[in-house]
């Protein structure tokens, strides 16, 4: 912690505003309804008994530790998000239909497992290896010990492919005998997703996931698409099979697979699959029981809501007259024809309604800000379950939408150049009357319930003074009255992990996607564009480096530029000498990327240089290290 340790430290209960609201959710949302419910348990073969995964001793998964979502929601949990947080800890090996399983609860993705003439096809394997092989083994358990005899990654986030290595063996990896499927540019997205920014998004996820709080409810009660992410160890075996069209078909083991494209939706490279044998088609993560992200809290880019919506007619159009059910790599199946493609429909409706409806007004003059305030779901939209804002919400997929059209500016002059939080702080609450006049009328705001506004004006004083332990207590509980408010559960981790920092100090990034094997499958021109991300530009902008790599298995070289503070590279001949020549398999490439690397370094990986190794170090030493333990909630 920067600052004093506050002295009060303590979670608070509910206030009475935030009971009225869940009181008004009861009493609005058709909590009657018990077909979610229904559906979650259809198909239980067994759970994982205890449903708990650990890796040498330490915890990576813990299911029972939701073993409190029982019962009627208490004050300090929306109760829309309780009732989809409990649908959502329901844990086990499912029967899909016969010859499809899947593995729920075991993380924050399902896998799904498809039985095949000698073995199965997984598909989706996870976040980790522990987790992975925890959930082929339930399966294994109680449908026998069956190889894989194929592997699908359905996208490219790393709930989908990061327990790779709990699925299939170094062995069976190296001798290439199982195909691994994935959508065309898979590789190049799950990697650069997780390194590019990864370091940036690694530290909000942990917001997010709400990876520091305490599982209770005063604390981390789900994130809606599911509990939270496992902790264990993240892989990456890069596909053997591409698939690129539409229509495009593959049979593996027996099991004939139809693909549907669907890349820039929920992820940039992403597919369905239908199953003509078991009519069951897979939305992979386009259509699950909630609103998903336009643009996650994590950060990435923002997402197409046009083209997702097109992809779920045209799933409709291609195998709606055939398919009995829909399942995805979250959440629960659906079953019957008329039902399942309802809930592709009403998906479908929600995606366009939302991305038509935000252009309308973007084109009356209304900022993001305003449509997110004015925008209502049609009725039908607003009382189903499955599109209920439990991982995006409406307010911040519609204010992406807004960013994807028009950017982050809004138009208004006074927003083109604003001050920094600190120095807007500084500004803010002395021309509100000093720090404590502020906290004063903010706590009047907090005790009308009025928790947007004290948020922002306490984040001001925050901001002008971390050290104001009366700004920063007040402003702790006013982050955790949000969160218990709020029936998105990334948005309830996100003000409670704010509040939990503030009253504890910086919990850091627990969780890092971006592992040796993910940076192993970087290209060299990735692995370049990775460097000069983190190159520190006003350090360097007067040093002229050039720097020749030269992969001796590929036969390929390099020319990197530094110059002006920018890393140039080209893979054109050159020919002006270069200052040095680095030699090296493209193998040891991702080594350049290791914190504090310098010549010996590079020495003992068994690269050889030649030409001026001074040039080397001073190109390493524009390198600037990233920091996973930024600051969020304060200076």
């Amino acid at each position: 912690m920067t600052s004093a340790q506050l002295t009060d430290t303590a979670q608070k209960p509910a206030t009475g505003p935030i009971v009225a609201q869940h009181e008004q959710v009861l009493a609005t949302l058709p909590f009657e309804d018990r077909q979610d419910f229904e559906d979650a348990r259809r198909g239980f073969v067994a759970a994982l008994e205890p449903g708990v995964v650990r890796s040498d001793g330490r915890v990576v998964w813990d299911n029972d530790s939701y073993g409190f979502l029982t019962g009627e929601a208490p004050p300090t949990v929306n109760p829309s998000l309780w009732r989809q947080s409990a649908l959502s800890a329901v844990q086990g090996l499912f029967e899909v239909v016969p010859g499809i399983y899947q593995v729920r609860g075991l993380d924050l993705s399902n896998m799904t497992i498809v039985e095949g003439e000698r073995g199965v096809l997984v598909i989706d394997p996870l976040v980790s290896a522990e987790t992975a092989a925890a959930a082929l083994g339930l399966y294994r358990q109680h449908r026998g010990n069956r190889p894989v005899s194929g592997l699908l990654y359905t996208h490219s986030h790393v709930d989908h492919f990061g327990g790779v290595h709990g699925v299939l063996s170094a062995e069976e990896i190296q001798a290439g005998l199982v195909p691994i499927l994935a959508p065309e540019g898979f590789t190049e997205h799950a990697v650069s997703e997780n390194v590019y920014a990864g370091t940036a998004m690694a530290r909000r996820a942990g917001y997010m996931y709400g990876a520091a709080l305490d599982r209770g409810p005063r604390g981390q009660v789900g994130a809606g698409l599911g509990q939270t992410a496992s902790t264990g160890t993240i892989g990456l075996v890069p596909p053997t099979v591409a698939i690129t069209t539409t229509g495009q078909q593959e049979t593996i083991d027996g099991i004939r697979m139809v693909f549907q494209m669907a890349p820039g939706a929920e992820a940039p490279a992403e597919l369905h699959i239908y199953f003509p044998q078991h009519r069951a088609f897979c939305a992979a993560e386009n259509a699950t029981h909630n609103l998903h992200n336009i643009l996650t809290l994590r950060g990435a880019v923002v997402r197409d809501p046009h083209a997702w919506a097109g992809y779920l007619t045209e799933a409709i159009d291609l195998f709606g007259a055939e398919l009995e059910v829909v399942f995805a790599s979250h959440h629960w199946p659906t079953w019957g024809s008329e039902r399942a493609v309802e809930f592709l429909a009403l998906q479908r409706d929600l995606y366009a309604y939302l991305h038509d409806q935000t252009l309308r007004m973007l084109n009356q003059g209304l900022t993001g800000a305003e449509i997110a305030e004015a925008m209502v779901l049609p009725p039908a939209l607003e009382r189903a379950w499955c599109a209920r804002g439990y991982y995006g919400s409406v307010s911040h997929n519609v204010k992406a939408i807004y960013q994807r059209y028009m950017g982050w500016y809004d138009g208004n002059p006074a927003h083109l150049w604003p001050h920094p939080p600190a120095e807007a702080g500084r500004r803010y609450v002395e021309l509100m009357g000093g720090a404590d006049t502020v906290v004063a009328k903010a706590r009047d705001s907090f005790d009308a319930g009025d928790f947007r506004w004290a948020a922002e004006v306490l984040n001001h004083v925050v901001f002008a003074d971390p050290d104001h332990q009366a700004a920063r207590e007040l402003l702790a509980d006013t982050y955790e009255q949000l969160g218990y408010g709020a029936e998105n559960g990334t948005w309830r981790c996100v003000y409670l992990s704010g509040a939990h920092e503030l009253r504890h100090g910086n919990f850091g990034t627990p969780t890092v996607a971006a592992s040796p094997d993910v940076l192993a499958q970087l290209t060299p021109e990735q692995l370049f564009d990775a460097l000069a991300i983190r190159i520190d530009g006003p350090r360097c902008g007067d040093e002229k480096v050039a720097i020749d790599v030269d992969l001796s298995d590929t036969g390929t070289r390099y020319r990197l530029a530094l110059r002006n503070g920018a890393l140039t590279y080209t893979g054109a001949l050159q020919t002006a000498a270069a200052d040095a020549v680095l030699h090296l398999p493209s193998t040891a490439l991702s080594g350049l990327l290791a914190r504090g690397v310098g010549p010996e370094q590079l020495a003992a990986a068994g690269v050889q240089v030649d030409g001026d190794v001074a040039a080397v170090s001073r190109l390493l030493a524009a390198l600037d290290e990233p920091d996973p333990d930024f600051a969020i909630v304060t200076p």
